[in-house]
């Protein structure tokens, strides 16, 4: 038997992005969530969201922790994990209304942005949103000493990660016909980024 995971962060920060995500999320919306870790964030928000279908993914050989808490929860509107590689070419997902990614972009090379936003292109419509939350870093503004302390100890663990700059984010995700929608400041120094089609 798989054991459940747990975060304290996902416990901390889902009631937040929850309400968040009831302000950007179209009515009925069939939302993939990429990179789900421990499935709190898959369960919590499918059984707070009445109507909205949720689609939990992670890498191959780590969707134990997001199934077993799947096959525990008695809402129909999550649905078993999918094991998906940002750095696959192809998905086999059908097109969704949303995507979301969590703690994500931060804890990968910035290959995997621009993956994101080239999946995202693929499976949103005009009407999609693209969700994405963690720390961030703007060119205008000095960045926190805690996240400038996680930026650093992130780029010692692998210099291909660290917190990324918006603006250099926002120019890719314009390159694939999305806009920024909604710059959200979040508890603890994090941010709720939404990109609609532009």
């Amino acid at each position: 038997m798989v054991e459940k995971r747990y975060s304290e962060a996902c416990e901390r920060n889902k009631d937040p992005i929850l309400n968040v995500l009831r302000d950007v999320l179209p009515e009925g919306a069939r939302v993939l969530e990429v990179g789900s870790g421990t499935g709190q964030h898959a369960d919590y928000f499918a059984h707070q969201l009445d109507g909205v279908e949720w689609q939990p993914s992670d890498r191959p050989g780590r969707l134990g922790s997001v199934r077993a808490r799947q096959r525990d929860t008695d809402v129909p509107d999550l649905h078993e994990p999918v094991a998906l590689d940002l750095f696959d070419d192809d998905w086999e997902v059908d097109s969704v209304d949303a995507m979301v990614a969590i703690n994500v972009l931060h804890i990968a090379p910035w290959e995997a942005t621009e993956r994101l936003f080239a999946h995202a292109d693929a499976l949103l419509d005009e009407e999609g949103v693209l969700y994405v939350y963690g720390p961030f870093r703007y060119e205008d503004r000095p960045l926190e000493p805690s996240n400038q302390r996680f930026h650093e100890s992130l780029q010692r663990r692998d210099p291909e990660m660290g917190l990324r700059l918006v603006d250099e984010v926002d120019k890719l995700a314009d390159d694939h016909d999305f806009a920024l929608a909604d710059d959200r400041a979040m508890p603890a120094n994090n941010r709720s980024l939404v990109w609609r089609r532009s």
